[in-house]
């Protein structure tokens, strides 16, 4: 039998996640996931672990009123509320798109440029200003908030320990950044299925993840590894044209609400 084993929420992109016991979905996935994110002040562009390691030690946690408290090693825990409606627009780029959301304000940014170490802000997107879906995947009027491409994220157990194996030690699933963590599944199984039903709601599987050198950052410590892995290991066995994938990316069709030890149905 097929269940949800665990539930992640990254109320920040690329800050830490947290562990859920049950939580809602709205047209953007989980309910509060992925929508804040960091941007360097001058170009807008977002920032993520890719480029500043130390995010990986951000604690993020979302509050019941849409908003933020953050808090890091050596920094004061601070409180940001939800950007008002009327809050200042700021421009900003995540890959391809180029989109206006609300600035959280010059304390919260003062706090984020102290821990990154240089002039940031701290923005917000709200269900109306969401960007569409990677072209080419899915439906036109998908949508999706600052997750790289797609509301979701889905990883089997049994395809997490077969990596383990391959790599020759235990992996914490954090270190991919899940929403959601299927057991009783073979290795991998997900790559096949096409519709799943968690409860009440029905998800679309639309596009494998392709991964990066972003999973060779322990998510305990923020330090790389040395050997690259366990990067190295999915480029020599899970290779496809597009990147080395594991997980796949998902699309909730309608909202609902999640809890941790629901059954899975594969409907296709």
């Amino acid at each position: 039998m097929l269940r949800l084993s665990a539930l992640y929420r990254f109320p920040l992109k690329s800050g830490k996640g947290e562990a859920l016991n049950q939580v809602s979905l709205d047209k953007l996935g989980l309910d509060g996931d992925r929508r804040w994110m960091l941007v360097d002040e001058a170009s807008g562009r977002f920032l993520t672990q890719r480029a500043v390691a130390q995010m990986s030690q951000l604690s993020a946690l979302w509050n019941a009123r849409g908003g933020l408290t953050l808090s890091a090693p050596g920094h004061p825990t601070i409180d940001v509320a939800l950007p008002a409606d009327d809050a200042e627009l700021r421009g900003v780029t995540i890959w391809r798109d180029t989109l206006r959301v609300p600035d959280a304000g010059d304390e919260a940014a003062a706090w984020v440029s102290g821990f990154i170490g240089k002039p940031t802000r701290l923005v917000q997107i709200p269900l109306d200003r969401a960007r569409t879906t990677q072209a080419g995947y899915g439906k036109d009027d998908d949508q999706v908030a600052f997750a790289d491409g797609f509301p979701l994220l889905l990883i089997g157990q049994a395809s997490l320990e077969d990596l383990s194996n391959k790599v020759g030690r235990p992996l914490e699933m954090l270190r991919f950044r899940p929403n959601l963590v299927i057991e009783g599944a073979e290795a991998f199984a997900e790559d096949n299925w096409k519709r799943i039903r968690i409860g009440e709601v029905e998800f679309r599987v639309v596009k494998p993840c392709s991964r990066c050198i972003l999973t060779t950052i322990d998510p305990q410590t923020g330090v790389r590894s040395d050997d690259r892995e366990p990067f190295a290991t999915l480029q020599k066995y899970r290779a496809r044209e597009e990147g080395a994938m594991f997980g796949q990316n998902l699309v909730n069709d309608g909202n609902g609400q999640l809890e941790v030890g629901m059954p899975v149905t594969v409907l296709e």
